[in-house]
């Protein structure tokens, strides 16, 4: 079993989440609600493991905060 980092954002205007794995091209997905878009964004990976294992073009490493 493969785990996954996802970057998850609220799209102010359709008020869906949008996430995307960052890396690995193609592994994007949006839903109504946090567990929609974990449903699809698991449904994606699946798709895209069909094909073997990425090579990952980067890896998550965080969140930082900047004060300006």
């Amino acid at each position: 079993m493969n785990a996954f980092t996802a970057v998850v954002e609220r799209c102010p205007e359709t008020k869906l989440y949008v996430g995307y794995v960052p890396g690995f091209p193609g592994a994007h997905s949006q839903g109504e609600t946090l567990e929609e878009l974990r449903d699809n964004l698991r449904e994606v990976l699946q798709m895209l493991l069909e094909d073997g294992e990425p090579a990952l073009e980067a890896e998550f490493v965080g969140t930082q905060a900047v004060t300006v």
